[in-house]
């Protein structure tokens, strides 16, 4: 098979959450078990980083493999979801996995899945760990999927694990209130292995710590630690350096490696060179000024639009989708009113219709107009606005990954 073949079949023949929703989401952690036995158990033969949170989880990782590979480690790095190429998902210090690679191992495993009817994420963590242990990464960033505690990615061992920000998401799968999704958050904490967690919050601190004792690991809350913040970084966004604090203690508490100042300030300011991330307050154009970020929950969200407040502009332009699942009525407070917005459907199962949204926007007098595509709602945005104007794409991985 061909790489565009070897995708396709991926995606037709293998539930994926990020396009089916819950009904793709396998509550147990039998599958990616068997897949990495049958692999060789490939995630014991490299050290590893845990990082789970409703915010703060994708950015922290990337962060954490730039300072690691300025320090001169080979590090591997897995994250998910993609926004352009499905190979953005496993990379060795900053490059994408070959797609040689992927063809061969899907053809090299296509009878186990099928059989054992993996899920999509089962079959792609089962992917990077095995890359990462033929290539011989030095140490490798994980970051947890969805939840922490049944997601496919805890089957290791870490060095450390982190826990950024605990927001409100994927409510349907991992509880409607913040303790139970930060009890499922919390089943990455391994045994006598240090945690690290970003932010201090009186509802969640007494699980992390119940679970931390039970469990004799070490717990920092680092934002209550004595760091410094105050360093440049190559991600855009002022909410990054809620990010710092949680990156810098995990690297304090990871032994075995030496990691010099030096190391932290260019990590920081050449996160995105290095790793190659996209869609967190990205700049894409010029007159007008184009931002998108893939931030598509309350907490997430209201750091971003926040940050709106603070940009020069004559009238906003804001492009939105979002996905069927989405709280609306949660997040619609957090948007401008005196903004234009252009409603539109991401491409994806899951895709909310954009009338219904466009509908809950209307009901509080939001103004704006319903496109059947998200590029035809860029495009006319980019049309109507003028150079001085400024347009903001998000709402959804899937409309960022659309623009992108």
């Amino acid at each position: 098979m061909t790489y565009k073949e070897t995708l396709d079949w991926m995606f037709a023949q293998l539930p994926m959450y990020q396009n089916k929703g819950k009904v793709a989401f396998n509550s147990k952690l039998d599958g990616i078990t068997l897949f990495a036995s049958h692999l060789g158990n490939p995630h014991t033969n490299f050290k590893s980083i845990h990082v789970a949170g409703t915010n703060g989880k994708g950015s922290s990782s990337h962060l954490l493999a730039s300072v690691l590979q300025e320090a001169g480690y080979k590090v591997g790095l897995y994250t998910s979801p993609h926004l352009k190429d499905f190979r953005e998902r496993i990379r060795i210090n900053g490059k994408k996995i070959n797609k040689d690679w992927v063809v061969d191992f899907i053809e090299n495993n296509s009878s186990f899945f099928e059989q054992r009817k993996l899920s999509f994420f089962e079959m792609t963590v089962g992917m990077a760990f095995s890359y990462f242990d033929k290539e011989s990464v030095d140490i490798a960033i994980i970051e947890v999927g969805l939840g922490g505690r049944l997601d496919s990615t805890n089957i290791i061992h870490p060095e450390v694990s982190l826990i950024t920000n605990i927001g409100m998401d994927h409510t349907d799968i991992l509880g409607d209130t913040i303790p139970e999704i930060a009890r499922e958050k919390a089943g990455i904490i391994k045994p006598n292995t240090p945690v690290v967690v970003s932010e201090f919050n009186e509802e969640t601190a007494p699980i992390f710590k119940e679970v931390a004792n039970k469990r004799n690991s070490k717990i920092l809350f680092a934002d209550s630690g004595n760091y410094n913040s105050d360093y440049e970084i190559g991600l855009l966004g002022s909410y990054q350096k809620r990010n710092i604090k949680g990156v810098l203690g995990t690297l304090n508490l990871l032994k075995g490696f030496e990691i010099r100042e030096e190391d932290k300030v260019n990590g920081f300011k050449n996160v995105v060179k290095n790793t190659g991330l996209m869609g967190r307050w990205q700049k894409i154009g010029d007159q007008p000024t184009v931002i998108c970020d893939t931030a598509h929950n309350k907490d997430g969200l209201s750091y971003v639009l926040e940050q709106l407040k603070n940009q020069e502009f004559d009238t906003l332009h804001i492009v939105i989708g979002v996905v069927k699942d989405k709280n609306i009525t949660d997040i619609l407070p957090l948007f401008p009113k005196n903004a234009v917005y252009y409603f539109c459907k991401p491409k994806i199962f899951r895709g909310l219709d954009e009338n219904i949204l466009a509908r809950q926007f209307y009901d509080l007098n939001f103004k704006g107009e319903i496109y059947k595509s998200v590029n035809k709602a860029f495009k006319t945005a980019k049309k109507q606005a003028k150079k001085s104007d400024l347009i903001y794409v998000g709402g959804s991985n899937f409309v960022v990954a659309e623009v992108l």
